[in-house]
């Protein structure tokens, strides 16, 4: 069973994304969900998702700095960018960072793939 932490600010797009998988399930199953970069560090110990699905801009923590503490404290983590601002350039930072996949919300009909694929 792959396991996903869903971090949006729109609780719309956490609904979105959760129906997604759901629908997708084939092993899928999301496990968390957080409203903001600091909510999903604060429980990400907690709920050690095998994927996090993280947007890039929410108040707060962007996406690239929640990843870049996520990942400082758990380096294995698989993560995707999820972002309606998904440029070249965001996408070339999040990998540096160790992201593994970066996907523009206007595809989130590939998310489920997405997150196999990063599972893997």
């Amino acid at each position: 069973m792959t396991t996903v932490m869903i971090v949006d600010d729109q609780e719309d797009i956490r609904v979105l994304v959760r129906m997604l998988i759901r629908t997708a399930n084939d092993g899928l199953c999301v496990n968390c969900e957080a409203a903001s970069g600091e909510e999903a560090l604060a429980g990400i110990d907690e709920h050690d998702p095998s994927v996090v699905v993280l947007d890039h801009m929410m108040p707060g923590l962007t996406g690239l700095e929640t990843a870049q503490r996520m990942l400082a404290a758990r380096p294995d983590q698989r993560i995707i960018l999820f972002s309606a601002y998904m440029t070249d350039e965001l996408c070339r930072e999040a990998r540096a960072l160790g992201v593994l996949g970066c996907l523009p919300k206007d595809n989130v009909t590939s998310l489920a793939d997405a997150i196999r694929a990063v599972a893997a």
